[in-house]
Formats: C-alpha cells, structure tokens, sequence
C-alpha cells in the first residue's frame, strides 16, 4: 500500500481533510492494546472483528473517518461499512496519518 500511496498519492486525502473539519466520527480499529498507545484525540476503539456486530455505533454519523496501524484493517472495516449501508465511510489509513491531518 505504501509504494502506491507513494506513486499516486491518497485519492480520499480531500475528503479526508474535509471530512475531519467538519468532526467525523473516528474509530480505531486496531485492538484495544494497541489503542492504548496511542491514537488520535477523540477517536473511539472499535476493533476490526467487532465492527459488524456494533453498527448501531456508526448510525446518524455524517462522516466516519476509520483508520488503523497500516490501513489493511481500516480498509476492511470500510468494506463491512459499506456493505451495511454506510456510504459515508473514509479509509484515513494510520492512524498516524489522521493524527497529522488533525493536528
């Protein structure tokens, strides 16, 4: 992922800045472990393996920005979004790269 990002640059990058002005709902979806690190300020921690059975979590949010160590996980957190009908959903990649858009 690394080496496309590299080559053709983050395509939601826009949204994604947009989306977190305008206070999108962030979620972790690393392992509660790995959240109690480090995250972005304000996220939630909803891991991977939970998303699908904690949808009402994501109801009424205008945008959810979910991201993760690499951007694997968050990307299929997106897809399991997507396919509950979330189309307001943004891979933010790591959660390192949602941190520097924030700050």
């Amino acid at each position: 992922m690394g080496f496309f990002l590299a080559l053709f640059g983050n395509t939601d990058n826009r949204n994604l800045i947009e989306a977190l002005k305008s206070g999108a709902y962030l979620v972790d979806v690393r392992t509660p472990a790995e959240f109690s690190i480090g995250s972005v300020k304000g996220a939630v921690n909803i891991p991977l393996e939970k998303v699908s059975i904690q949808l009402s979590k994501f109801k009424n949010k205008e945008n959810i920005v979910v991201f993760c160590r690499s951007g694997n996980r968050s990307s299929q957190a997106k897809t399991i979004l997507e396919q509950s009908g979330f189309h307001n959903v943004i891979n933010g990649g790591t959660w390192q790269n949602v941190n520097k858009i924030i700050a």
